[in-house]
């Protein structure tokens, strides 16, 4: 079982210490307490209540899709040359950048602080987890 110390489960759901503790003494989120009495979060309850709270930003486009991964932003950033474009989107705490061509970023118009929807359909996803120190 993964525990978390509050400063790092605060961290993963972008919230301060006090936030965390405030949810805990609600009731919202369990805890326990480790070794030394500290108190500490279930990776596992930890990973729920995340997905509970997650608010994604409406998806304004109204376009029925099969990628699940879609990510809704603002316009941060264009570089482009007279062939490919680099674009970056700010899609709440993630950047997301994407490499098209000019002549799409003509057409969709992009520029700094048009809203914009990255959607991501990938068959390979690499996911990496920190070493694990005793």
């Amino acid at each position: 079982m993964t525990q978390l110390r509050i400063r790092e489960a605060a961290s993963f759901l972008g919230v301060s210490d006090d936030t965390l503790r405030r949810w805990i003494d609600s009731g919202a989120l369990p805890h326990v307490l480790d070794d030394s009495n500290r108190m500490v979060v279930d990776g596992r309850a930890l990973a729920e209540f995340a997905q509970a709270q997650a608010a994604p930003t409406p998806d304004p486009s109204g376009v029925g899709r099969s990628a699940r991964n879609r990510f809704v932003g603002l316009v941060t950033r264009v570089v482009s040359d007279t062939v490919m474009s680099q674009v970056e989107l700010q899609c709440g705490p993630h950047r997301v950048v994407s490499l098209m061509s000019t002549e799409a970023v003509e057409e969709l118009g992009l520029e700094p602080g048009v809203v914009a929807i990255a959607v991501v359909k990938a068959t390979t996803v690499i996911i990496e987890t920190p070493l694990q120190r005793d």
